[in-house]
C-alpha cells in the first residue's frame, strides 16, 4: 500500500468551501482505500488529508480522473499554502478497507 499525509492552508474564510470540494466525488478514485479530510482544531485555516492507495500508480492515475481534475481546478484558488506531504507505507488499521 501507498500512503500520504498532507497539510494545506485555506485562504481566510475558505476552509469549509475547500473541504467541501475535497469531499466531493470520492467514489471516483479507483485504488483509493482511504481518504480522510480533517480540520486542524488549533488552526482555523488548516486541513489535513490522509490517503491510502493500493499503490503509487493508483494515486498517480487518480490525478487524471475528470472529477479529480475538476476538483483540483476549483480548489486551487482557495488554497494559501501546501506543506510537503509525508509518504507512508500503511500496514492496516481500524477502518482501512484493503483491496
Amino acid at each position: 500500500m501507498y500512503g500520504l499525509i498532507g497539510k494545506m492552508t485555506a485562504l481566510a474564510g475558505q476552509r469549509d468551501a475547500l473541504t467541501a470540494i475535497l469531499l466531493e466525488s470520492l467514489g471516483t478514485m479507483p485504488g483509493c482505500l482511504s481518504y480522510i479530510v480533517a480540520h486542524d482544531p488549533a488552526d482555523e485555516t488548516a486541513i489535513w488529508v490522509t490517503e491510502v492507495w493500493t499503490d503509487v500508480a493508483a494515486h498517480r492515475a487518480s490525478l487524471q480522473v475528470p472529477t479529480v481534475k475538476e476538483a483540483i481546478r476549483r480548489g486551487m484558488p482557495l488554497i494559501a499554502t501546501f506543506e510537503d506531504a509525508v509518504v507512508t507505507a500503511p500496514v492496516g488499521g481500524v477502518g482501512l478497507v484493503q483491496g
